[in-house]
């Protein structure tokens, strides 16, 4: 019997996220981004579509060389003007009862204290349907923004994220025990202070001492998403994550980058289940293959080279652009090390070079054909252990539309798409249950602090593990 895959429909705050150039079209109402009704609008036809969530991508900074000129950026609009989709969030929370709400949150742009304070009141503002997508920046402009010289090194991102979730969770997890939020109007006590713990962190980055401020929301921690697929976001994902976006050239390079993943996900005690993958494609349907390719041509005239290149930019460990002719195999990067890594398995039969990148972008993820067609592809997906698709527009809200009304039929008579929503929270929805389970690291805080340090001094004196747990 065939298992239903998951939808997201993968969004960013700005007018030109993915497919660069087709802001032009006459039916791409993307340009509108900065009126709130336009996502509230969208929100409200992708939960009627049963979608599972609104994925919003983000940035913090403009791509490429920092030093350089952003006039290409400018003109296309590529990811400037852009808003802050934790915002939006708290709008179309209450404007939506089902579909589950993702943002992007860079360790570099928030305080993890601060963060997870705005996380914890998204999710109770939308009764447990917040999800966080995990990544650690990849502009040396971003960088900047936030008081660092350069982008620090990929594997040393990782570590910091690492410490990032650290604190996240056990301020969410770890600082109110359960049955602390009393509400008694009888005796006069709203919560129990004696089952809210202070978590004195102290680590490389990060000294935090706590309480956490919001009381436990209906997931405590949210759905977390990771979208690394270089070899240090794979080994974070596999400790960390319960849902991984991929952007995987093949399904062919989709499996191997899954069970390498999910084998290390074991390693780490955990199970194979316990992560979600989803594909990111795009799709230009037709009610017969040839109207399909036809819209695939009316889609490709607007498409801006100029955009994907700039958008696919790799910058070496000084910050300079290298040139689309540069061999993959001599550069040696601080960004999109998982982008070298697909298109080198893309391109077994030549030596592939840096403009590969931003062709294979434009072209590699999208299905051209008819429902029919798109539902046999999506199986393949499937059978490569993918376990949903985020669906990556051309227009909004026109691509979601043609995909709800044309493709969504076809994948429900297959079995492959759900009918209606499960009954709770994002996490529940998607996993059975509302908290994270046992074996995942954010667990081992839940009850630690009832017996823990009552000063930063106690916190110093303890051994390492307890003084950091």
């Amino acid at each position: 019997m065939a298992k239903p895959l998951h939808f997201n429909a993968f969004v960013m705050n700005t007018a030109s996220h993915i497919h660069h150039g087709q802001w032009r079209r006459p039916d791409a109402g993307q340009t509108e981004f900065n009126d709130v009704d336009t996502w509230i609008d969208l929100a409200q036809k992708l939960e009627a579509a049963k979608f599972d969530a609104m994925f919003f991508a983000d940035v913090s900074g403009l791509y490429g060389d920092a030093d350089a000129d952003f006039d290409v950026y400018a003109h296309e609009g590529l990811q400037i003007p852009s808003n802050d989709p934790t915002v939006l969030l708290g709008a179309l929370a209450v404007k939506t009862e089902h579909i589950g709400l993702a943002l992007t949150s860079n360790v570099v742009q928030n305080h993890p204290f601060n963060f997870a304070r705005q996380v914890s009141t998204l999710d109770h503002i939308s009764r447990g349907r917040i999800a966080w997508n995990i990544v650690t920046g990849m502009q040396d402009n971003g960088a900047r923004n936030f008081g660092l010289s350069q982008l620090t090194d990929h594997a040393e991102r990782y570590e910091w994220a690492e410490e990032y979730v650290d604190v996240a969770y056990k301020l969410w997890e770890g600082s109110w025990d359960e049955g602390a939020l009393l509400k008694d109007k009888e005796r006069g006590v709203f919560s129990d202070p004696s089952k809210i713990h202070k978590i004195y962190h102290q680590g490389p980055r990060y000294r935090v001492e706590g309480p956490h401020l919001p009381s436990p929301s209906p997931q405590r921690t949210p759905l977390l998403y990771q979208a690394g697929s270089s070899a240090s976001g794979r080994a974070f994902a596999a400790r960390n994550a319960e849902a991984v976006f991929i952007i995987a050239p093949t399904p062919e390079v989709a499996a191997l980058q899954i069970a390498d993943t999910r084998r290390q996900a074991v390693e780490a005690g955990r199970r194979p289940e316990d992560i979600k993958f989803f594909q990111g494609l795009s799709f230009i349907i037709g009610g017969t293959e040839a109207e399909a390719q036809a819209k695939a041509k009316e889609y490709d005239e607007f498409v801006s080279v100029d955009g994907y290149l700039a958008h696919s930019a790799l910058v070496d460990k000084t910050g300079r652009v290298y040139p689309a002719e540069t061999p993959l195999s001599e550069v040696d990067s601080n960004t999109r090390k998982g982008f070298q890594e697909w298109v080198a398995k893309a391109i077994p039969d030549r030596e592939p070079v840096v403009g590969d990148i931003a062709h294979l972008q434009a072209r590699s993820t999208r299905v051209v054909g008819t429902p029919e067609q798109i539902a046999d592809r999506l199986e393949q997906w499937q059978a490569a252990g993918v376990d949903g698709i985020n669906v990556i527009n051309w227009v909004i809200p026109g691509s979601f539309e043609e995909f709800a009304d044309h493709v969504l039929p076809v994948l429900r008579d297959r079995g492959l798409a759900q009918l209606e929503y499960a009954e709770g929270p994002l996490r529940q929805k998607l996993f059975g249950a509302p908290l994270l389970n046992e074996r995942h690291p954010a667990a081992r805080y839940r009850g630690a602090f009832a017996n823990g340090p009552a000063s930063w001094e106690e916190a110093a004196a303890a051994e390492p593990a307890t003084a950091t747990a």
